[in-house]
């Protein structure tokens, strides 16, 4: 019996993984680090807060890997609200993430791990005379 390619793939598992969380650098008090699980609303509001209060002169908003659009997304937002008194400048990176990968059952069945490359921004949200 021939099988095609779609039917091995469909019954072959991916070796199972876990993923290491992204490295970065220490937060301070005015760095947000933007995910898709977080509520988009809650960060919006806790951002106006910080910029509202006086506390902070400027905010540093991240994102990696999907939550790019979100971060870009929540730094609009808050220049949205504030059009006349904030300024956006973003800059990207590459991130190196680690992946740990389990033994699969083959003849060495060693556990090993796996480097992959991740986008990212950064975007920095301040007001215009703070230049």
């Amino acid at each position: 019996m021939y099988r095609t390619m779609a039917d091995q793939t469909s019954h072959e598992r991916p070796p199972s993984h876990r993923r290491h969380p992204a490295p970065h650098p220490p937060r301070g008090p005015n760095d947000i680090y933007v995910n898709t699980k977080t509520d988009f609303r809650a960060q919006l509001s806790r951002c106006r807060r910080l910029l509202e209060s006086g506390g902070q002169k400027e905010l540093r908003v991240h994102g990696l890997g999907l939550a790019i659009g979100h971060a870009i997304n929540l730094a609009l937002q808050l220049q949205l609200a504030m059009p006349d008194s904030l300024l956006l400048s973003a800059s990207t990176s590459t991130v190196e993430l680690t992946d740990d990968m389990a033994a699969e059952g083959g003849k060495d069945g060693e556990p090993g791990t796996r480097n992959r490359n991740n986008s990212a921004i950064h975007i920095r949200v301040y007001r215009a005379h703070e230049e």
